[in-house]
């Protein structure tokens, strides 16, 4: 982490895609600094370039330009493999619409990724019973996604994400799919997540309600920073 507790470091970075001869911009020149432990939303119509701006902070994706720095590395001049394992360590990734196995249990989804560590069964089992008691579904460890609800599949994610107790985390719209009950529920385990774990977290939403329990909200329009 640099000296000044940044976690995460978003120097002058622009994304464009090619679509044939076409060269279609996304975001133009955007600089953040994310504090460690900030909670931050990112804001912004569909087609703002919020969640390629996540994809780059979390590694999916490279910028044309500029540079994005994580925890001190900097990120964007690995190599394929070894932004892979980068990935596994230290992001944790929630998404709009859960991503779970169906085939696979509460445990079992949880477990994916540690199945790439080194850990022994014992831990490994230690691990995702303490990530499903986290958030509150300890009685459901063994129950498949189709016999869970929407609110209690992305809890199952969350736990996923949090699994290997990474350096940041990553939310795509995490209540864009649910009900107003379950979207708080699921809000108060971020902001806990925040709180109490220090969990440094970035999320995309276009739901003001979401936003508010981020520490700091940031607003994109056609791939340029607003705030």
């Amino acid at each position: 982490m640099s000296q000044n507790g940044t976690m995460i470091k978003v120097d002058h970075v622009s994304k464009s895609y090619r679509r044939d001869s076409i060269e279609i911009p996304v975001l133009r020149d955007i600089s953040i600094d994310v504090p460690a432990g900030e909670f931050l939303a990112l804001m912004g119509p569909s087609g703002s370039g919020k969640t390629t701006l996540l994809n780059l902070i979390a590694g999916i994706d490279r910028p044309n330009a500029g540079k994005v720095v994580v925890n001190g590395t900097e990120i964007d001049s690995l190599g394929e493999s070894d932004l892979a394992r980068w990935r596994a360590r230290h992001v944790g990734f929630i998404f709009q619409f859960y991503n779970l196995l169906p085939v696979l249990t509460a445990f079992e989804n949880v477990e994916l990724p540690l199945l790439l560590t080194g850990l022994s069964r014992k831990e490994k089992r230690e691990h995702v019973e303490s990530a499903l008691n986290l958030v509150g579904l300890g009685d459901r460890i063994h129950h498949y996604p189709k016999q869970l609800s929407g609110g209690q599949e992305q809890r199952v994610a969350i736990a996923r994400a949090i699994v290997t107790d990474p350096t940041i985390l990553v939310a795509d719209e995490p209540t864009g799919d649910l009900d107003k009950i379950s979207a708080g529920e699921i809000m108060d385990l971020l902001y806990r997540l925040n709180k109490e774990f220090k969990k440094t977290i970035v999320m995309v939403t276009h739901d003001p309600r979401a936003a508010e329990k981020a520490h700091k909200q940031m607003h994109l329009d056609k791939g340029e920073l607003t705030t």
